[in-house]
């Protein structure tokens, strides 16, 4: 399987490294031979050679001087390439999109997921903005055109929230998800609940790496709200738009609360719900009170949670990472393994 990388950053180098890590493992198990032709990145440069890239030069080269430019020059290297000509002009068979995520438009990764399908080569990606905003569009074309789209990295990283949703539950009818799914807020309400202030409890997540310097994605619940719309158009089948989408944050939340829910037996928690009803769905972000009893109370730090209410099996929840260099990366893996599979079984 030949692979193009879009945007080089933390989860781009994570596949990486993992593909590094695990490449005898993958032969053997899966009968899977990954090959880096190309990795473009806006702000690192370009690279790509048909016969294939060396990924430890790729990294070092990235990790040393923070530029693509320091790949060592060998015969037939090309470079400069900008990203959508990587993504049409490369011997790539699996395009990896994995620039930045917007959530008010999309892109760049709309146009490159677009590109790619409309070039014939399959995609995986763990940017949010084309599920959540053109999920419909997209899944049409790559549909029309035989073309597979992994997606898992978008919900909770490599946790296979949607594949429990979308495989493990077929068959059931989900009427609600309902999930922790901002590891960020999830930190600084645990850290709440231990003694600490609001302001305390962000300062700790940003310098763990947990929180921005601008937290407002994280706490005002638009990182939340951008997931509940993935899950609403890929498990539900009901897309939904933000504006249909209740969004409350965690920034009035005080001490105070903190402890009379403590008293009452239930905690708070940022919670991301879909509800199904005869009119279609309804969706909401807000701090919710859970009682102790429920897994979802359970959930700490900066760990993530779903529940799927379902008419055969109740309650499902699953918990695991929501983000994280490997993490994501492992998500990338597990898509490429899926296309592997089913190009196998063609």
């Amino acid at each position: 399987m030949r692979i193009a990388i879009i945007g080089f950053g933390v989860v781009g180098q994570g596949l990486v490294e993992i593909l590094q890590d695990k490449r005898e493992t993958l032969r053997q198990q899966h009968t899977l031979d990954v090959q880096i032709v190309a990795v473009c990145d806006t702000a690192k440069g370009s690279v790509y050679h048909p016969q294939g890239l060396d990924a430890a030069l790729s990294l070092q080269a990235v990790q040393s001087t923070g530029s693509l430019d320091s790949y060592p020059d060998v015969a037939g290297l090309v470079r400069g390439l900008d990203s959508l000509s990587t993504i049409r002009d490369t011997e790539a068979d699996v395009i990896v999109e994995t620039t930045w995520t917007d959530l008010e438009t999309g892109e760049p990764a709309i146009t490159h997921i677009r590109t790619a399908f409309q070039a014939g080569k399959h995609v995986v990606t763990s940017n949010k903005g084309p599920v959540a905003l053109a999920y419909k569009e997209l899944k049409a074309l790559a549909d029309a055109k035989g073309l597979l789209w992994g997606i898992e990295g978008t919900v909770m990283s490599g946790t296979p929230a949607l594949r429990l949703g979308t495989t493990a539950l077929a068959g059931c009818t989900i009427r609600a998800v309902r999930g922790i799914l901002n590891g960020t807020t999830n930190f600084i309400l645990t850290r709440m609940e231990d003694g600490a202030t609001y302001a305390e409890a962000l300062a700790e997540a940003q310098r763990l790496g947990y929180a921005e310097a601008d937290p407002t994605a994280d706490v005002e619940g638009y990182d939340a709200l951008g997931k509940l719309l993935i899950l609403a158009a890929v498990v539900l089948g009901h897309p939904v738009s933000a504006r249909q989408v209740s969004r409350q944050g965690i920034t009035h939340l005080t001490p105070q609360d903190i402890q009379r829910a403590k008293a009452q037996g239930k905690r708070w928690k940022l919670i991301a719900e879909l509800q199904c009803t005869d009119d279609g769905v309804q969706a909401r972000v807000a701090p919710q009170l859970v009682e102790l009893s429920h897994p979802l109370a359970g959930v700490s730090g900066a760990t993530n949670a779903i529940t799927y209410i379902t008419d055969l099996l109740g309650e499902v929840t699953l918990i695991g990472p929501g983000a994280g260099r490997r993490e994501t990366g492992f998500a990338l893996l597990a898509d490429l393994l899926d296309i592997h599979r089913a190009i196998q079984r063609r």
